[in-house]
């Protein structure tokens, strides 16, 4: 019995070896379909959204397609309500989400991320000229608005002072819109974000100084999807060390904020 036993663990053992060693085949089956498809919200400027001429454009549109030219596959853009963004990838609608995702704590146990490409922080945004909201202590008893699904609704929670009401959106435009109105105070949104709306609609908004939180982006995939991850990993890595992402970083926000050393 125990000679038994003992060669059916040494098959046991030699299986999940060879299982290991045969890899997911993720990244096979996305070079196979010639393809990879990327879940998105196409309102998130200046990561991904669309122009005048309905284009999608943005850093991370323009970081994924070098991507997918380097490792010689076709990117299908598959924009998403962002609420709903993880269940969709985990259901298999897409094969990734890249979109300025923050990378969190609760995020990682339903997903897997890449290393950071891309630090981040939320912001408040309020009217221009507003003479009563001049920092964070400020918006105590302040009607907030917030993107669902966003890391803004948890930033709310680490305001100094809390608001009155949060109210959540469909996407930012939606927000600032209804901040615009004077039906909010103020917007809390992505540095990067809030400062795209404001060059793109000046006199209109602007940022209280200090960020609320910083948050590192990365791109999520299913965690079963080792191989896939991997191989983008190493193309953003190989991005980074040939300057092609700083390249794209000053294209997008007029300077190289994909350096790690300036994160801190």
């Amino acid at each position: 019995m125990k000679k038994i036993l003992g060669l059916f663990s040494f098959a046991l053992v030699l299986v999940c070896a060879v299982s290991a060693f045969a890899g997911d085949g993720s990244f096979q089956r996305v070079k196979s379909q010639g393809s990879l498809t990327i879940g998105l919200d196409d309102a998130f400027p200046p990561m991904g959204y669309r122009n005048d001429k309905g284009q999608l454009v943005g850093f991370d549109i323009d970081a994924a397609e070098e991507v997918g030219k380097r490792l010689g596959i076709k990117i299908n853009w598959q924009p998403t309500a962002w609420d709903g963004v993880i269940h969709a990838l985990n259901s298999k609608k897409f094969d990734c989400i890249w979109n300025g995702m923050t990378i969190t704590d609760e995020r990682r146990k339903e997903v897997a991320f890449t290393k950071p490409y891309k630090m981040d922080g939320q912001v408040a945004v309020v009217r221009f000229g507003e003479k009563n909201l001049k920092k964070l202590a400020d918006l105590k008893g302040a009607k907030v608005g917030v993107q669902k699904g966003s890391s803004a609704v948890e930033a709310v929670k680490k305001l100094p002072a809390a608001p009155a009401e949060v109210r959540e959106y469909e996407d930012n435009p939606k927000a600032l819109l209804d901040l615009e109105s004077k039906r909010l105070d103020t917007v809390i949104i992505d540095d990067a974000t809030g400062r795209d709306f404001i060059a793109k609609r000046p006199g209109k908004f602007q940022i209280i100084p200090g960020n609320i939180t910083k948050e590192p982006f990365g791109v999520a995939f299913r965690k079963e999807d080792v191989e896939l991850r991997q191989a983008v990993q190493k193309t953003l890595d190989q991005m980074v060390k040939d300057g092609t992402m700083a390249k794209l970083s000053k294209k997008w926000f007029g300077e190289d904020i994909t350096n790690p050393k300036k994160w801190k």
